[in-house]
């Protein structure tokens, strides 16, 4: 077997499994939901944790404690993750999820270019609100 025909075949393989994978609609909204499980849960168990996102300038504006603004997103995280996941109102918990993190990703770009800190944070939530809004536009246009 030459080294083309085993590129060949590994291509029929891969063109096997991806015929035979779920649609990359559900992907994406599973990926979505499982994102907000892992960052739900992780805020339930060490909300402490999470603080170090609130800055200085944007503590006074909280109307509770960091700490526990971070235990009531943990908490509705996991509450629009269920809904994600159960494929249950996807249209709304993917439009939650957009705006949730596109004003995240917004605060977290302007601490970035303030102070230089959560650049790595800003490059990975551009990505995930990019995913939210992927799953919002494919509910809206399948409901």
């Amino acid at each position: 077997m030459t080294a083309g025909d085993r590129v060949d075949a590994l291509g029929d393989r891969v063109s096997g499994l991806a015929a035979s994978a779920p649609a990359p609609s559900a992907l994406a909204r599973w990926g979505l939901g499982l994102m907000l499980v892992a960052a739900g849960a992780h805020k339930l168990l060490d909300p402490a944790g999470w603080t170090v996102y609130v800055t200085d300038w944007l503590a006074p504006l909280l109307v509770v404690s960091p700490t526990t603004f971070m235990l009531a997103n943990g908490y509705l995280e996991l509450g629009f993750a269920a809904l994600l996941l159960a494929d249950r109102y996807t249209a709304f918990a993917a439009l939650v999820a957009a705006v949730s993190l596109a004003a995240t990703t917004a605060y977290l770009a302007v601490v970035w270019l303030d102070t230089g800190a959560f650049g790595d944070v800003v490059a990975r939530d551009v990505g995930l609100t990019g995913l939210a809004l992927a799953v919002l536009v494919d509910a809206l246009r399948n409901e």
